[in-house]
């Protein structure tokens, strides 16, 4: 009776199995049937260690470029805008030739001007004020217009206020405004005080600075502007006291008026 040979259930040890060394074609056929090999290798290990690359998608130069195509479509819109304001002003100016309106003191007759014992300013002008609009084709529409004069080297002496209304300023006309000047009342510091007495009783007179201030509006031909700011400044007045009832009047032969164009931008006037 012959005796029957098992196998031994033993596992490969340094390459061989049951003695039998393992040759590297059959440890190549091991691993395509997927039988793992012992011990295991350094691609085994470093490959199951390591994540799967995964490309991530490159959003921020996208946002980069909307951003940067966005700040250049608009640049070239402000760019064209300002050529075409530039083009009509340009127009207008050619076919209206727009000149601004001209203001000057007339007559400044002083009823009352002293100062009280409590140095407090009492003041009565009648102030007449000639504009002169010397466009052929423009109108101009005034709101109502604020009068301030002032005395001193900054403006601090408070003389009085008042106003002239509204009106229509047609082409080519001269206008006359009538207004009175009263005192608000202001108690002069003793420097001020003994200045503006010194001055009432010099032959030179008070000096006193004149602001009008007020909107305007433009008319060329069907065409109105919107309200803009204006201010004429008028320098070179100078007031004596009146002595007793009888009036004075103020030396405006060297008067010389400013005129101001107030233009607003957002937060900025120029």
């Amino acid at each position: 009776m012959t005796d029957r040979v098992y196998p031994s259930a033993k596992p490969t040890t340094n390459g061989t199995r049951n003695g039998t060394a393992t040759t590297p074609a059959a440890a190549s056929g091991a691993a395509a049937t997927g039988t793992p090999s012992f011990p295991a290798t350094k691609a085994q290990l470093y490959g199951a260690a390591r994540p799967a690359y995964r490309p991530q998608p490159k959003r921020h130069r996208y946002r980069r470029s909307c951003c940067c195509s966005c700040c250049l479509w608009v640049t070239i819109t402000l760019i064209i805008l300002i050529l075409l304001v530039a083009i009509a002003g340009g127009i207008l100016y050619v076919l209206y030739r727009p000149h601004r309106p001209s203001f000057s003191v007339s007559s400044l007759k002083i009823q009352t001007l002293n100062l009280t014992s409590s140095q407090t300013l009492v003041t009565n002008i009648n102030l007449n004020v000639i504009t002169r609009n010397p466009n052929k084709e423009l109108v101009f529409y005034y709101d109502p217009i604020t009068v301030t004069v002032t005395s001193g080297d900054n403006d601090d002496v408070n003389v009085g206020a008042g106003s002239f209304p509204s009106f229509r300023h047609g082409t080519k006309n001269t206008t006359e405004l009538k207004g009175s000047i009263k005192g608000n009342g202001q108690e002069l510091d003793d420097a001020s005080a003994s200045k503006v007495k010194s001055q009432l009783k010099s032959k030179s007179g008070l000096p006193l600075k004149i602001k009008l201030e007020t909107k305007v509006k433009v008319k060329m031909g069907a065409v109105k502007s919107p309200k803009v700011r204006i201010r004429v400044t008028c320098e070179g007045i100078k007031a004596t006291a009146p002595t007793g009832k009888k009036a004075s009047l103020a030396s405006t032969s060297n008067a010389k008026c400013k005129v101001d164009w107030r233009i607003k931008i957002w937060k900025f006037t120029f």
